[in-house]
């Protein structure tokens, strides 16, 4: 090892390295919006990488890893604090320990994922692509699953996020995590591998590129309003405020249809923006249908079923005649509920954004929504729901993905911005258009190739009008899913950690 390199590597091992990891996760974190520095972050990604070939013992690869994962969850997740800010006086203090705890947790996926790779000696950076990749993979799956912010959505500013109609989200972490590895090993003195990595990254951007369809001829195709009344959640529940919001909502939906359109069939009101539980809220339904003709509404509003309330979206028609209802399955912990909600319910605590004491029940999981006729059936997701891209996919396909959010909880920098962007994913890992209302924004429709053909800015009251795009053709994830990706990292473990394995046979004989 030249003299250089060996003072390198005695400089960044051990407990020195903690710090560079830190650095190397904040910078990875600069790919998420709103930076979107996409190669910042493969640059940080590739540091880190070459930070751990370095690591000769376990407990410094899992010191490493839980670095690397700190730093960027740290930073990428810093909207976690702003929920805490919207009743200050109370909970402002606990933002920052929330903040620490959810990075530290997400690292620790990581740091495990680092610790299992240098243990296989002879081929340690191919673990690691390997043992990351699931450390994500697990990271969507388990404890109901937290997928924000997956390393392959550093490419989601670029053309290469297309690959994801073929490989999903978690299966582009892969890639990435492999184009990475090839790149770190070009630093560590393998020139050939560094070359093999530009040319392929390179493939990936221009080929995501050429996968990009053409804008659809939307002549013709329905028309949509979306709706979007800005309301601050420090004020959406207060007595004085919710009659100016309400009304806000009406106005926009009577409103003349813009740029020459003709009335909307269909206009979408964002998430919990009926003040009042369904079965008490027909006065409020009959204002809305009335300022709607002819067209029918898809609202937020709240319902109760005995003791359960249900953060719920609903079908409104002239009547009002509720066509459907669909209840929110996959809730945030300690934000819509509370585990163990009979021991919090003790101490007076249940989840930041539910309305409902204790927080609100699951609903049975993912269903399709008649929106009648060209417009076709429905996927209606709620909020952080449509950043989980395996509750998506189901038989029959819909015609539409439908998203209604409230995402004043995220504040106005990085958090609404990130959602977004995860819905563009999965309206191009599906091939479907998305309708997104957002209470604060951005509020957009989305065609299927991810493009944002109109939308309303963060933090701006008022609607956009719009022909609702056409489907694009099935996409091999919306088929197939994560299995595939599943079963090829169980036989990638196998051939990474095989050495390791005979080594360990060895020893014990």
């Amino acid at each position: 090892m030249a003299p250089v390199a060996a003072r390198a590597a005695r400089l960044l091992t051990g407990r020195a390295a903690v710090l560079p990891a830190l650095a190397c996760g904040g910078l990875m974190a600069l790919g998420q919006a709103p930076w979107n520095l996409w190669y910042v972050a493969l640059a940080g990604l590739v540091l880190s990488m070459a930070l751990f070939a370095l690591q000769r013992r376990p407990r410094a690869a899992l010191a490493i890893g839980c670095g690397v994962g700190t730093g960027y969850f740290g930073l990428a997740l810093n909207w976690l604090t702003e929920p805490f800010q919207v009743d200050a006086a109370v909970t402002a203090w606990m933002a920052p320990f929330a903040l620490l705890f959810m990075a530290a947790g997400l690292a620790l996926f990581w740091g495990l994922a680092f610790w299992g790779a240098v243990q296989a000696p002879r081929a340690r950076l191919f673990a690691l692509v390997v043992s990351w990749g699931l450390a994500e993979l697990a990271r969507g799956y388990l404890f109901t699953g937290f997928p924000w912010g997956l390393v392959g959505y550093l490419w989601e500013p670029t053309g290469a996020i297309q690959w994801v109609a073929w490989t999903g989200s978690f299966g582009l972490t892969l890639v990435t995590l492999a184009l990475a590895a090839l790149l770190a090993r070009g630093l560590c003195g393998a020139w050939q591998a560094g070359a093999l990595g530009l040319v392929l990254v390179l493939g990936l951007l221009v080929g995501g590129a050429q996968m990009v369809p053409p804008l659809q001829d939307l002549g013709g195709r329905p028309v949509v309003r979306l709706v979007q009344p800005n309301a601050p959640q420090t004020q959406k529940w207060d007595r004085a405020y919710i009659p100016i919001f309400f009304e806000r909502q009406v106005e926009f939906t009577a409103a003349p249809a813009q740029d020459g359109l003709p009335r909307p069939e269909l206009i979408v009101w964002p998430e919990t923006a009926v003040p009042r539980l369904l079965e008490n809220a027909e006065g409020e339904l009959r204002v809305i249908t009335d300022a709607a003709l002819p067209g029918r509404v898809v609202l937020g509003i709240q319902r109760s079923e005995g003791y359960d309330y249900f953060n719920s979206l609903a079908l409104v028609t002239q009547g009002p005649k509720v066509e459907a209802v669909y209840d929110k399955h996959h809730l945030v912990p300690f934000g819509e509920y509370m585990p163990f909600k009979e021991l919090f319910r003790h101490i007076n605590v249940s989840g930041i954004a539910a309305r409902a004491e204790g927080g609100y029940s699951a609903g049975p999981g993912p269903q399709l929504l008649d929106l009648g006729g060209e417009m076709g059936y429905a996927l209606p997701l709620i909020c952080y729901e449509a950043v989980f891209p395996q509750d998506l996919r189901g038989a029959p396909r819909p015609e539409l993905l439908l998203q209604i959010t409230n995402d004043a909880w995220f504040g106005n920098f990085s958090g609404p911005y990130q959602h977004l962007a995860q819905a563009r994913i999965r309206a191009i890992e599906q091939g479907l258009p998305m309708l997104r209302a957002a209470n604060t924004g951005v509020s957009a429709v989305i065609d299927g190739a991810g493009r944002v053909l109109k939308s309303l800015p963060l933090g701006e009251a008022g609607f956009i009008d719009a022909r609702l795009p056409p489907p694009l053709r099935v996409t091999l994830y919306s088929r197939t899913g994560d299995l595939p990706l599943l079963g090829l990292l169980a036989v990638l473990m196998l051939l990474a950690f095989r050495p390791a394995l005979h080594k360990s046979r060895r020893n014990s004989d």
